[in-house]
């Protein structure tokens, strides 16, 4: 435990406020659907072909979405847009809906104080594919006018601040896996710094292409175990042997307290804290010992104000791979110490499969949920615990959800992406 939390909580002048949640992923098209369907122990992992332009179709396990997002959208809207701009803009959709605001523009009367932050991992990386074949094979007078705003990174937070007006500023941060919980970072700057009082916020991505996972498979980052989908993405297992990639967007609604106790809001909980380190030792590979996740942990909770010992539930970044999953487990146990048997870490991923960036703010709506529920959701697939893992006291949740206990409770999520980036973001419940 870093000497800094014994000083005791370091107060904002300006709280930060969850007051809407949206989600699509393999489980459902919103945040109800994908709750019920995580605490049911549902896994939305399957075999999908993958047609390849100059050879057969390629078998990968992959999540796909639940909901096709073009489906939802109007169709205008879904044309001109790439599918995780899709993903993002339903996601974003349902969470200010949620928040209140029937109308997605009515967020503020000139959108001044509204703001939009949504990471991405690969953002575009299907329409730059799908318009680099027609080019080659169709010429470039075929090539659409929507190319370059389509494979931009700022393509979904483009169509999210379009759709609610933002104008307090539109900002796309690009953190590989940790790129949704860096977004929602930012948000809590941003509402922090008194530059907005509502930040939409979070991740999306949509990135199922067979180059995509043709290329994970090559660096050996992806399950095997093809005989197997539902059993596939095993996090902190002792048979676990890789990730499965999945699609969607999880986007919040992230207020000053001030601005939503000011319009009568309701709040799901607090956004108190964020921490963002790099490892600075591989581009694909985490720092030994988990130094690096470690210390964004140890940053959230000093920002947050908070000491190890309030934090009853970790929603872990764990991807299923060995030498993640592994380190994760060390980096809890540099900060929780004896105290990690207390707190329940839940591997959602197990579910509905790794959606790179959108993952931090997906699992970030599932923390808050577990908050208000008093209730860590299961990791679906965990048969038997890496002995390994077992030696730091990690207390994983699975294959049940497990009740959190009563009083005040505090939680943390993790997420970590090639780079070397680690980002830990700190929730209080509602009161």
């Amino acid at each position: 435990m870093s000497p800094r939390h014994a000083a005791g909580p370091d107060r904002h002048e300006r709280d930060a406020v969850v007051t809407g949640l949206g989600t699509t992923t393999a489980l459902g098209g919103d945040v109800p659907t994908t709750w019920r369907a995580l605490l049911d122990g549902v896994c939305g992992i399957e075999r999908v072909d993958f047609a390849t332009p100059d050879g057969p179709a390629q078998t990968y396990l992959a999540a796909p979405a639940a909901v096709d997002p073009g489906t939802v959208l109007p169709p205008a809207k879904a044309a001109h847009c790439d599918r995780s701009a899709q993903f993002a803009l339903v996601a974003a959709r349902e969470a200010t809906r949620d928040a209140g605001f029937e109308d997605p523009s009515s967020l503020s009367a000139d959108g001044s104080r509204v703001a939009v932050v949504v990471g991405v991992g690969l953002g575009g990386f299907t329409s730059i594919l799908e318009h680099d074949h027609r080019l080659r094979t169709r010429g470039p007078g075929r090539v659409s006018p929507r190319t370059i705003p389509v494979m931009l990174p700022n393509h979904p937070a483009a169509e999210v601040g379009l759709m609610v007006g933002a104008k307090a500023g539109v900002h796309a941060p690009v953190s590989a896996c940790a790129s949704g919980a860096e977004a929602l970072a930012q948000a809590l700057g941003m509402i922090r710094d008194g530059r907005a009082d509502i930040v939409v916020a979070g991740g999306a991505e949509a990135a199922l292409h067979p180059l995509a996972l043709a290329g994970f498979a090559r660096l050996r980052a992806l399950s095997r175990r093809l005989d197997d989908p539902k059993g596939a993405s095993r996090p902190f297992d002792a048979e676990r042997d890789g990730f499965v990639m999945g699609e969607g967007a999880g986007m919040l609604v992230v207020e000053s307290a001030a601005h939503a106790a000011a319009r009568g809001a309701r709040v799901h909980g607090r956004l108190t804290g964020a921490g963002i380190t790099n490892d600075s030792h591989h581009v694909a590979q985490p720092a030994p010992g988990g130094t690096g996740c470690a210390a964004a942990v140890d940053e959230a909770l000093n920002d947050a104000g908070l000491r190890p010992g309030q934090v009853r539930h970790v929603n872990a970044h764990a991807t299923s791979t060995p030498l993640g999953d592994l380190g994760e487990a060390q980096a809890l146990r540099r900060i929780f110490a004896e105290g990690l048997k207390d707190v329940a870490v839940s591997a959602t991923k197990a579910a509905f499969g790794h959606t790179l960036g959108a993952a931090g703010a997906i699992e970030a709506v599932l923390t808050l949920l577990a908050l208000r529920e008093r209730t860590a959701p299961p990791a679906c697939s965990l048969e038997r615990l890496d002995p390994a893992i077992d030696q730091t006291g990690l207390n994983v949740v699975g294959p049940s959800p497990a009740a959190l206990p009563p009083g005040s409770l505090a939680a943390v999520t993790t997420s970590m992406g090639f780079g070397g980036h680690n980002v830990a973001l700190a929730f209080t419940g509602a009161s």
